[in-house]
């Protein structure tokens, strides 16, 4: 049976959560590739929000196997705070969550260093969310990380402290020091917690799973210009989030791939620094925020808005060989008269282009826009696809025949029953 994978085409916080949840029951296993709890998936159903940080977002069905790849990197603190939380729910999710031996662990000294790293720079912060996440994935390219499968080795206790001794040493070249002792208890508590968990090669365990007919739901975090390669560097995560990071992040060959889902909100939003080619700094962006409630599900922070960008969009989708849009939060959009859309850049030098220029470029180029009539429909109240206002239905049109690329599920609402299937 196929891999199919679902990445987010923006710049994360796209609502991928909530589109796991709602495809999940038609698989056999959610698969979480990269990133660690610096994500947050978000899923709302009767009427009760879920917020997920590692954990796969299939964990709320029973009869799916949901695995922590290789690819992600793990917070033994935040991660059974997590779970403790799924418990306090009635979640029982003891007999069906695995995680990958082979997965990075995030010390407290990969905090520390995070937030050392990032009053360094100044007036240029990255935006990290201070999670630890890029100093864990630069021991694991350093080859000096520790993995999940350590903390069953009998020398744990010593590979932990020449981490914290090779970290030491990286804070006091800033002048710091990590202070990470009261950390430290909460830390080790959390590592034996660990170590009664289903620790596994999930490598051999989903390809076993695969040759034995399953089918697996392949789970990205963040978006794709975020990718530590293609996204609008140096202010991206640290990890691969297109579809080619679900391989290498579970042990998977890419014959295995079939469907590659694109979730995209019916705007923009971004998180942290970094260019944002259409960012309003206005009241519409204001209005957008609101009505999205467009706040950090791990951090809290106001996130950036604009209009939706279809040069990134498209920049994206051939990045990762979309195969179904999934356009989510087109309520927000509910009370504008009119939407617009960015289908070209002006460059600097006047030439018009529907490339994506690389990220320097893109601070100084002015979007382009096509503007549309807006729906001004409360659309939460529409659980039938056909009675879709008529605006809606040619904003979704134009999208498709810009992107080139079918919109297969348009969400109206944050609830799972607030997704409607198009024909």
């Amino acid at each position: 049976m196929p891999v199919d994978v679902l990445v987010g085409l923006q710049w994360g916080d796209e609502g991928k959560g909530k589109i796991v949840d709602v495809l999940a029951p038609t698989y056999d296993v959610v698969a979480r590739f990269q990133g660690g709890p610096n994500a947050g998936h978000t899923l709302t159903f009767d009427g009760t929000k879920h917020v997920l940080h590692q954990v796969p977002s299939g964990i709320f069905h029973p009869h799916i196997i949901n695995v922590v790849g290789n690819g992600v990197v793990l917070d033994p603190v935040v991660f059974r705070q997590e779970l403790q939380k799924l418990t306090d729910r009635g979640v029982d999710w003891g007999q069906n969550l695995y995680i990958s031996r082979k997965a990075q662990l995030i010390l407290p000294s990969h905090r520390a260093l995070d937030r050392i790293s990032e009053e360094a720079r100044g007036g240029s912060k990255i935006g990290s969310t201070l999670k630890g996440i890029g100093p864990t994935y630069q021991d694991k390219i350093g080859r000096t990380g520790l993995r999940v499968g350590d903390i069953l080795l009998p020398d744990f206790q010593q590979r932990y402290q020449e981490a914290v001794a090779r970290h030491t040493t990286l804070a006091e070249f800033h002048g710091r020091s990590l202070d990470i002792e009261e950390l430290e208890a909460d830390f080790f508590s959390a590592v034996e917690f660990l170590r009664t968990l289903k620790l596994t090669d999930t490598e051999y365990l989903l390809n076993d799973l695969l040759r034995r007919g399953k089918n697996v739901l392949a789970e990205g975090a963040q978006g794709s210009m975020l990718d530590i390669d293609f996204g609008t560097y140096p202010y991206v995560t640290s990890s691969s989030t297109i579809v080619a990071g679900a391989c290498t992040g579970l042990g998977i060959a890419p014959r295995h791939i079939n469907k590659v889902y694109g979730i995209s909100k019916a705007y923009c939003t971004r998180v942290g620094s970094g260019p944002f080619p259409t960012e309003l700094h206005d009241e519409v962006g204001e209005q957008i925020r609101q009505a999205g409630r467009e706040f950090g599900s791990t951090t809290g922070r106001p996130r950036r808005c604009g209009w939706i960008d279809l040069p990134a969009l498209r920049y994206s989708i051939m990045l990762n060989g979309v195969t179904e849009i999934h356009l989510m939060k087109a309520d927000v959009l509910d009370d504008f008269d009119e939407i617009q859309v960015c289908t070209h850049y002006q460059l600097p030098n006047g030439e018009k282009t529907d490339h994506l220029p690389d990220h320097g470029d893109l601070a100084r180029l002015t979007p382009i826009y096509k503007s549309l009539p807006g729906w001004r429909t409360h659309l939460q109240s529409i659980t039938d696809p056909e009675a879709l206002p008529q605006q809606l239905k040619s904003y979704v049109k134009f999208l498709e025949e810009h992107l080139e690329v079918p919109v297969s599920i348009v969400s109206v609402g944050p609830d799972r029953v607030s997704t409607l299937h198009l024909a």
